[in-house]
């Protein structure tokens, strides 16, 4: 049996209950660093109460996780085995796939825990009100491909978000200076950690607020869609509403046309109306 669980973004209070009891039943330990799973487990043990036995801890990270796969015989699984990441959700920006594969493939039995991911954390905390978004997590490091990736970020008809280390924040504040100048940028800095803060702005705004100790620390980047998009919508969202179609056929283009709910759509009709 394999379980994948989610390990706290910054704060050790939003570990689970259902995963203190997992690592308490846990046999072995899968991890991207034995080093950083052992300092946790040591947290939780002080901390929650954790008593758990596990034996073994064998690293699995994105440059060695096929040769371990190989290594690896189904019969591991025959204990209770957890991945878990350094922080955050196992698969998203982080190792796991390949992992979820080898089970289906060998009819092992699996299951996901639920919890703490910084983009959709960031995502509730960007005040953008679209029900629709891209997760790109990390652009390439440099020249044409990181170019191209930011090329298509920017393409995107809703807002987008992405991960960026503190020694790459100034060159994509840059970028986005020069490349998307007019959007809406929202930025998360240590989520759920005592550094924990939110800016919100233009590129240029933001480069000029976040400078010096400020840019240290993981960031979640979410670009709002492109401004043309959103004045079409809007254009569209009008002549809609001076249809002459009963407000149930409007809220339902209305829907399609937003991401939004049937329901929220009529409702806000029924209030322009008043």
């Amino acid at each position: 049996m394999l379980t994948l669980l989610p390990t706290p973004i910054g704060n050790i209070e939003d570990i689970s209950l259902r995963a203190l009891r997992v690592l308490e039943e846990a046999d072995a330990i899968l991890c991207e660093d034995t080093r950083v799973a052992k300092k946790l487990l040591t947290l939780l043990s002080e901390r929650h109460g954790l008593n758990h036995h596990i034996n073994a801890f064998i690293s699995l990270h994105s440059h060695n996780e096929h040769e371990v796969l190989q290594k690896l015989t189904p019969d591991f699984f025959d204990q209770h085995v957890v991945y878990m990441s350094d922080a955050g959700m196992p698969c998203i920006s982080d190792p796991g796939a390949r992992l979820v594969a080898y089970c289906q493939e060998h009819d092992i039995d699996y299951t996901v825990l639920p919890g703490p991911s910084a983009f959709t954390t960031a995502f509730a905390a960007s005040g953008f009100i679209e029900t629709h978004f891209s997760f790109y997590g990390f652009l390439p490091h440099k020249g044409r491909e990181r170019h191209e990736a930011l090329k298509e970020v920017l393409s995107q008809p809703w807002p987008t978000i992405l991960y960026e280390a503190p020694h790459r924040l100034e060159k994509l504040l840059d970028e986005l200076v020069a490349e998307a100048e007019d959007r809406t940028i929202f930025m998360a800095k240590e989520i759920t950690k005592k550094h924990e803060k939110f800016f919100k702005g233009q590129p240029a705004e933001l480069k000029q607020a976040i400078t010096g100790s400020l840019l240290k620390g993981e960031w979640v980047v979410i670009i709002s869609p492109a401004a043309e998009r959103q004045e079409r919508t809007t254009l569209s969202l009008q002549e809609i509403a001076t249809l002459d179609l009963p407000p149930k056929q409007k809220a339902k283009l209305m829907a399609k046309l937003t991401g939004q709910s049937v329901k929220a759509c009529y409702n806000q009709l029924m209030q322009e109306e008043k």
